[in-house]
């Protein structure tokens, strides 16, 4: 992006962008030489700069019968944003208690691609307790053994319990099931000829139930609490059904 665009990003928008970059170039100037360097009407410069001013960005300064203008340095803009995100960091707390009890409807975000399938995996860590899931192979195909190793080990350091089914396919049983304990993971299996579900479902956190299809490479977060405690109900119950893994893995293949 070019610097103009950035700093409109950060409220520098109109022509604010432009009279601060011509006072910033040519260090201290009255308002006719900026007007002219950042190709704006005298009157309307002169605004911009005491709106500037105001923001903390333009200093003034009198050299004999003339007023001058003074881009401050570029750093202030930094510590400025640095000062606001604390300040924001502070009330975020806040805030997000009134989100969470903000109206009864669920809210439901969709995600698309990679990327996006990689987002809605990250939602799971960001809360602590169980996460109860439908499992699916799928997964490790498409965003990678690397990506999957990775995101394990995040769940594991966040000490985060995991309790799935998945299908008993050769696959799932060797790389999956096998590594329960050393993984923080309680697993259940169902016949895949029977059951070929291929989209991974995760139930988590307060109130979020996550959806996630890797051959269609696509996902979403429902999050509402109706919706998270039936969901949870229904797997508890598959779970309750489904016999315990017998201690010799062959007798699943």
């Amino acid at each position: 992006m070019e610097i103009r665009q950035v700093l409109e990003q950060f409220g520098l928008n109109g022509r604010k962008a432009d009279v601060y970059l011509a006072a910033l170039e040519l260090g201290s100037a009255s308002v006719i030489d900026i007007s002219k360097k950042a190709s704006v009407k005298r009157t309307t410069c002169y605004d911009i700069l005491q709106d500037l001013m105001r923001d903390g960005l333009i200093s003034e300064t009198v050299k004999g019968k003339k007023r001058l203008f003074v881009g401050e340095e570029p750093e202030k803009i930094q510590r400025s944003l640095k000062n606001r995100e604390r300040l924001f960091s502070e009330i975020l707390p806040q805030l997000q208690s009134i989100h969470n009890v903000r109206g009864s409807k669920p809210k439901i975000r969709f995600y698309e691609g990679k990327e996006g399938l990689k987002e809605v995996y990250e939602d799971t860590l960001k809360y602590n307790g169980e996460i109860l899931g439908f499992a699916s192979y799928d997964v490790i195909n498409t965003l990678g053994l690397d990506w999957a190793d990775e995101y394990l080990k995040k769940r594991i350091k966040k000490g985060i319990y995991v309790r799935t089914i998945v299908p008993g396919e050769k696959e799932m049983l060797k790389n999956f099931v096998e590594k329960d304990q050393a993984q923080r993971r309680m697993t259940k299996v169902i016949d895949p000829k029977k059951y070929p579900f291929s989209i991974e479902i995760n139930i988590y956190g307060h109130n979020k139930v996550a959806l996630m299809s890797a051959k269609e490479e696509t996902g979403l977060i429902i999050e509402g609490a109706e919706i998270h405690n039936t969901t949870k109900l229904l797997f508890q119950l598959v779970w309750d059904l489904l016999p315990e893994i017998p201690k010799d893995r062959t007798k699943l293949a």
